[in-house]
């Protein structure tokens, strides 16, 4: 199908400005979370990205009322009449998107019952669903596993717990706050993620009526409350899509202006981005990231949690990693099949190498479990056009980069799965000079 393949010649800088909008890991989330009031919601930034579509779907099949708002990237959500949904039109409103299990705890509170279909998403490693189910279990919830999918009642009102995480998985964590604020009592959420995004998500909640305290230790503690309200909110800007406009400018000599982007979220992202030889300014409208010339130098890397090191933002790095002087290596312990990617950048001429050992400082999750999770890239190496099939979204865009800093022409398959998490990026290429086609 041409319609999901690009053509890109490489080989040119990418010169020029972009923006960001709304994180794609608060956006949808932040909508879901208007269910669970009693007045309309009114979300602002929100971006034009698949995931957000999903969503918008699924909630007007619950009968929640999404129309647009009076400025560009405005939504307001009326979750007046919340009511049950058909099992098929939920499926196929999903698709492969993870996002509807996040409905679960709204549409109990709200209905006493809710349906969760089968789920997809990236393919990036374990990232199970039933640790959610087991949350909602101790909150009170009944499952029954159907054909099609999950089937949850709450024969009573559901009730605060004392959870722990095994990981401070994000999903995890929004699925808590989003079903202990109206739950009876208080709830305890011990090792939580504590991402920019989630603290966001606390920020929507706050305003809708909840009460929700954040301390330095990982732990949320979440008093429930009777009734949540509506909310007005701009989302937070998206922080994995500048810091992958930034691996790009690095990787083929370029420069970008990310407007929207923030200095305070991308910390860690900003030092590792010096480290490696990129340069960037900020200013009070966006950060401006470019090569300055010379070598760029090769580094020691470990993705983790906030605040460490995102591992979205480890896949676009990588690309450019393969254009620094000397060996790096790099620790993926987020993720355990994350480096799957690399095997592609290997055909185009670029020299990855993937262990099982954790070649980092911190033992990680993955060490004796035979998952290829460390690589080490040597470089600098020249990178040629090839023919790649995009695995995941990070990765996707990663190929891109490849793609446009590589000597030749590249045949890209499966682009639609970019439009997951990065608006309109076609237009953003075209905006800077990249030489890119349909076929």
């Amino acid at each position: 199908m041409t319609d999901d393949v690009l053509l890109v010649h490489g080989g040119t800088p990418i010169e020029g400005e972009i923006r960001v909008r709304g994180a794609k890991n608060l956006v949808p989330k932040a909508m879901v979370a208007a269910l669970l009031g009693s007045a309309p919601s009114r979300l602002r930034n929100v971006p034009e990205i698949r995931d957000v579509r999903v969503v918008r779907g699924l909630l007007q099949l619950h009968g929640v009322t999404v129309r647009s708002g009076e400025e560009p990237g405005e939504l307001v959500l009326d979750p007046s009449h919340v009511e049950s949904a058909n099992v098929a039109d939920i499926d196929a409103h999903a698709g492969s998107s993870r996002i509807p299990i996040l409905f679960c705890g709204p549409l109990l509170h709200r209905l006493g019952h809710a349906f969760i279909p089968g789920l997809g998403g990236c393919d990036i490693g374990g990232r199970p669903v039933d640790f959610h189910f087991d949350v909602l279990r101790q909150f009170g919830a009944v499952i029954e596993k159907r054909a099609d999918g999950q089937y949850l009642e709450a024969p009573q009102r559901l009730r605060g717990c004392r959870i722990r995480l095994p990981y401070p998985s994000v999903g995890s964590t929004e699925q808590v706050l989003l079903t202990a604020v109206l739950a009876e009592g208080v709830t305890e959420l011990t090792n939580a993620a504590v991402e920019p995004e989630i603290e966001d998500l606390i920020c929507v909640l706050q305003k809708m009526g909840a009460i929700i305290s954040l301390d330095t230790d990982r732990t949320i503690r979440i008093t429930g409350v009777d009734r949540l309200g509506g909310y007005t909110h701009r989302a937070l800007p998206d922080r994995l899509e500048a810091a992958s406009w930034a691996s790009a400018a690095l990787a083929t000599k370029g420069s970008v202006y990310v407007r929207g982007a923030s200095q305070r979220e991308m910390l860690t992202f900003l030092n590792v981005y010096r480290k490696v030889g990129g340069a960037f300014e900020v200013d009070e409208s966006g950060i401006r990231f470019w090569h300055p010339g010379g070598p760029l130098n090769a580094i020691a890397l470990e993705t983790d949690v906030h605040p460490g090191f995102q591992t979205d933002w480890q896949q676009p790095l990588v690309v450019a990693l393969t254009q620094a002087s000397g060996l790096s290596i790099v620790h993926e312990t987020v993720y355990e099949s994350r480096l799957g990617f690399t095997s592609a950048l290997n055909q185009m001429g670029a020299h990855i190498q993937l262990y099982r050992e954790c070649l980092g400082g911190t033992p990680c999750r993955f060490g004796q479990r035979n998952f290829l999770h460390s690589a080490v890239v040597s470089g600098p190496t020249t990178l040629q056009g090839g023919d790649l099939v995009i695995p995941d979204l990070r990765g996707g865009f990663s190929y891109l980069i490849a793609a446009l800093a590589a000597q030749g022409t590249s045949r890209v398959h499966g682009i639609e799965l970019i439009n997951r998490g990065y608006e309109n990026f076609l237009h953003k290429l075209e905006e800077l000079g990249a030489k890119v086609e349909r076929p």
